[in-house]
């Protein structure tokens, strides 16, 4: 017989919230409810928060814990191996049950699956879907197959998503009250910036959490969702949601922005048509994960082995000019700059400075994928790689090799005004609109009026355009061979 006195494990991962969080919610039914966080860093491996990452993690849950602390509960932090942190707890509570939300990237699965056997014949463990709208093995083709194209797979998930019912945080949260189980400090950790405290950009940027994720998304539908659709390819304009951080480390659930959306859409504050796309962002987190349950390797090998035999190159020089945002071509510098300013960058740069990585310098798509994750606050670990094997080719429903984002004619379609290049790229902000993009046709006397001397104030191109298009071209008819 189960002691109604035991704790339940709340376990959580990546799913820091109290709202709509299927594991708490039925934690909160059967007893008072322990809830923890393990950072289990042999586990990831490779794949540890990277510092940007770090930062929000920190905020993150020193945020969580602090909504746990107005509730008269007491969020525990521990550091070790999930399974033994988990058992010693156990021990030491006698809880009856360990609950926690379904985590899909390998090392985490894995994770999870050695505490279900590790201790779930001793007591309940279950996991619970959360973090995506279905989960992976919910969509597939006729024939039970998986997806590896995105506009069938959104369509098949389209016919089984329907209404999506948020819950609300649980009204009576029994929290477990007892003093047998230690807890780490959350500064011990260490996740935050010192010396250098290259953090300030990120700290003008963001407010984590899941008071911070809500406030996002409400700011969005009010002022920019209507103009989505149109805008969204518009770095220079506030038309985004900025809403991936916030997904990422779970403080807000995909199911609640899509009945946020929805009923938006449905009230008349945003038409139906810029719902849909946003939502339609949604459906390619999914699909990334659809992707990675599939093809577990996704983040370190190609899905599509022709690229095995890609003639990729190493130039580490070019690599730092291309991480600082000194490739002298100004959409590109922009993005990367305004990386690593606030940790974040817009979608239709991130596609343009990916691009540039492994088609104009033909670097491998890992070494962007590995800068993505240390600078990102959105770094996740199936978005980030489905991403940049769709930019290099190389991956499932990929934008094929031979489309290479030409970043003057980007930056001139995209940034007509140039406000998103002047405001990264200020060297160049009295530059005119013609020469923006290309600072290098311009007339010495231009380039002079604008205080812009090529080679000091700003770089030279790394390369040539037209040259590395054709050679990134080569390459690739040389790989089919």
């Amino acid at each position: 017989m189960t002691d109604s006195n035991a704790p339940v494990i709340c376990w959580f991962y990546n799913d820091l919230r109290l709202s709509d969080h299927a594991a708490l919610a039925a934690a909160a039914e059967l007893g008072p409810v322990l809830p923890i966080y393990v950072r289990d860093r042999a586990a990831a491996g490779n794949w540890q928060e990277g510092g940007a990452s770090q930062w929000w993690l920190h905020h993150s849950l020193d945020d969580l814990a602090r909504r746990i602390g107005e509730q008269g509960g007491r969020l525990v932090l521990a550091d070790g191996a999930a399974e033994e942190v988990l058992e010693s707890v156990v021990e030491a509570t006698g809880a009856q049950a360990i609950f926690f939300s379904r985590a899909y990237e390998p090392w985490a699965a894995e994770q999870q699956r050695r505490v279900h056997e590790q201790l779930g014949e001793r007591l309940s463990v279950k996991r619970f879907p959360g973090r995506l709208l279905l989960e992976p093995e919910q969509v597939r083709t006729n024939d039970g197959r998986p997806y590896k194209v995105f506009t069938p797979f959104w369509r098949a998930s389209l016919a089984q998503i329907g209404d999506r019912a948020a819950r609300d945080m649980p009204d009576q949260l029994d929290w477990y009250q007892g003093d047998d189980v230690a807890s780490d400090d959350l500064a011990a950790w260490a996740l935050l910036p010192t010396k250098p405290d290259w953090a300030g950009g990120l700290r003008e940027s963001w407010q984590p959490g899941e008071v911070g994720a809500h406030e996002r998304l409400r700011d969005f539908v009010t002022h920019a969702a209507d103009d989505y659709a149109e805008g969204r390819d518009r770095p220079g304009k506030d038309h985004t949601s900025r809403l991936s951080p916030h997904l990422h480390f779970g403080e807000i659930s995909p199911n609640q922005v899509w009945q946020t959306l929805k009923m938006a859409a449905g009230v008349g504050e945003i038409s139906g048509q810029a719902a849909d796309a946003y939502l339609r962002e949604l459906g390619w987190r999914d699909f990334s994960y659809h992707l990675l349950t599939l093809f577990p390797a996704l983040p370190e090998e190609n899905f599509r082995d022709q690229f095995d035999r890609f003639p990729w190159r190493s130039d580490e020089a070019e690599l730092e000019r291309w991480q600082r945002g000194q490739t002298g071509y100004p959409l590109v510098d922009a993005g990367m700059r305004q990386l690593w300013h606030t940790g974040w960058m817009h979608n239709r740069v991130r596609m343009v400075v990916g691009s540039f990585l492994v088609k104009h310098l033909r670097q491998h798509w890992r070494a962007g994928e590995d800068w993505f994750w240390d600078t990102l606050v959105d770094a996740d670990l199936a978005s980030n790689a489905a991403s940049w094997q769709w930019v290099a080719g190389s991956g499932a429903d990929a934008a094929p090799y031979f489309r290479i984002f030409n970043p003057m004619s980007q930056g001139e379609k995209f940034d007509p005004d140039g406000a998103y290049v002047r405001r990264w790229v200020p060297e160049l902000k009295d530059l005119p609109q013609k020469f923006l993009n290309r600072p290098w046709e311009a007339p010495v006397e231009i380039l002079r009026r604008a205080g812009v001397e090529l080679g000091k104030d700003y770089p030279h191109p790394i390369v040539d355009h037209r040259e590395a298009r054709e050679a990134a071209l080569a390459a690739f008819q040389d790989s089919k061979a």
